[in-house]
């Protein structure tokens, strides 16, 4: 596949955030195109699913080092279409083939077991097989992480895949399907579809109706993962749904807080915000909040935002106008009930500065709504049990953290926690290919990654072997 290959049929263009010229333009694709991707898909499926484990992996290793190859193609992409910094670009592309392999590892932990049987001379045994032709439907914000996590483990397994790119960023979308086809995985193995914005629901909906796409996995918002799981339902598809998050950081009053300083602005400005584990809102115990506020405004001072194809500052560009008049409204709404800006400023166009609002309470929206953006709420706690009651007074739950120097005070907390990750001494940002990533709540359910990964994306069968003759009661 040419890596710069001309789109045929209708296409419609990306729109860069930054400059406001074209970024990239990709195959507008229609309800029969999508249709075909899948039914490519259906025929790799019988030769890819009878592959031998190592065979997978070795093809899967290829596809790693295919996928690193296209470094530069990959920065380019991610800076015009979404305004990305290298920085954040080069970190997608190296969890992204760290994923790659962690998947190949798996080839042959696709285990199963027997099991101790009641019946005289029956041998049990619970088998993992693949499934068939898996959906995977990615987001823009951390595209080639994102975008591989929801085809790798899969074609471990021995699935194949077709990747519903997003409209944001289809270029990038794009690299990955032609770096497993360079590695030389079978044609349609690992499908793309492209579509126009205004296209999105018909293809989606269409591409989870048909009746070869056996499991679907989505990252995104909790508002569309309810869609897509509302649709499967109505086929009794099994959904894998990685939503929306409100990730809170706690700061005990024994926590070291020069730690817990660079942790929560990391969380909360690492890609303006723009991460479903981002630190959104810092709880912090009375007892030590006026020299955590202290700290914390100065570190974020020191953080200013600028031109991301310059790669001068650590905050670049949001991905549109409509994200900066979203985190505006959340940040005017709490200044009105009462908190107070610590750091902030205007924007300019999709340049948005780091935004620390102290005195946040649950009535105000920033405290319950996602920000996705380059803001961070302070809420002061009275005490530990508050600290905790407030954490969990969201519905979602995703990602949290809590520090405190007693680590088995901070285990106790984590596990009264309400989500689907917790951190201890950490930020919340922290993602590893083998660890089981997903939330719970408005969060999602089910999880990526190792061998729960395995779990998701294939299917457990029960077989028997008789050894004896049968005895029956009639």
């Amino acid at each position: 596949m040419a890596a710069l290959a001309e789109p045929e049929g209708p296409t419609f263009t990306r729109i860069s955030p930054v400059t406001g010229e074209i970024a990239s333009t990709a195959r507008a694709s229609s309800v029969a195109d999508a249709d075909a991707v899948v039914e490519a898909a259906a025929a790799a499926f019988p030769a890819w699913s009878a592959m031998g484990p190592n065979a997978r992996r070795a093809l899967l290793t290829k596809a790693a080092a295919a996928l690193e190859a296209k470094a530069d193609q990959f920065v380019d992409a991610m800076m015009g279409e979404i305004g990305a910094t290298e920085g954040w670009a080069r970190f997608n592309l190296m969890l992204a083939a760290g994923m790659i392999r962690e998947a190949a590892s798996l080839t042959t932990q696709i285990g199963g077991e027997v099991i101790p049987s009641d019946k005289p001379g029956c041998i049990a045994m619970a088998l993992r097989e693949p499934v068939g032709v898996m959906l995977g439907i990615a987001p823009w914000n951390a595209p080639i992480i994102l975008g591989v996590r929801a085809v790798a483990v899969p074609l471990a397994c021995g699935n194949t895949v077709v990747l519903k790119a997003s409209e944001q960023c289809p270029r990038t979308h794009a690299l990955i399907a032609e770096a497993f086809a360079e590695a030389g995985l079978p044609a349609g193995a690992v499908g793309i579809v492209t579509n126009a914005p205004e296209d999105a629901a018909g293809i989606v909906g269409a591409l989870i109706d048909h009746p070869e796409i056996k499991r679907i996995n989505f990252t995104g918002s909790t508002a569309v993962g309810k869609i897509i799981a509302r649709r499967a339902a109505e086929h009794l598809k099994p959904v894998l749904l990685e939503l929306g998050g409100k990730a809170p950081l706690i700061v005990l009053d024994d926590a070291d807080l020069d730690e817990a300083v660079k942790a929560a602005a990391f969380g909360a400005f690492m890609n303006q915000g723009q991460i479903c584990m981002s630190t959104e809102r810092i709880i912090v115990v009375d007892a030590v909040a006026d020299e955590f506020v202290a700290k914390f405004g100065e570190k974020v001072s020191g953080m200013p935002v600028g031109d991301p194809r310059e790669g001068k500052t650590p905050l670049g560009a949001v991905v549109d106008l409509k994200t900066v008049d979203h985190v505006r409204g959340l940040i005017d709404d709490a200044l009105q009930g009462g908190a107070v800006q610590v750091n902030g400023g205007e924007a300019d166009g999709v340049l948005m500065p780091a935004h620390v609002i102290d005195k946040v309470t649950p009535a105000m929206k920033l405290f319950r709504d996602e920000s996705f953006g380059p803001v961070v709420a302070i809420v002061r706690a009275r005490d530990e049990a508050h600290a905790i009651e407030l954490a969990n007074d969201t519905d979602y739950g995703l990602s949290a953290s809590v520090f405190t120097r007693d680590t088995a005070r901070g285990l106790k907390v984590a596990r009264q926690i309400k989500s689907g990750i917790c951190h201890v001494n950490g930020p919340t940002v922290h993602d590893e290919a083998q660890m089981p990533f997903g939330g719970v709540k408005a969060s999602g359910y089910g999880r990526f990654g190792g061998k729960a990964g395995i779990d998701a994306f294939t299917e457990l069968r029960w077989i028997t072997i008789e050894t004896q003759p049968g005895h029956y009661p009639i």
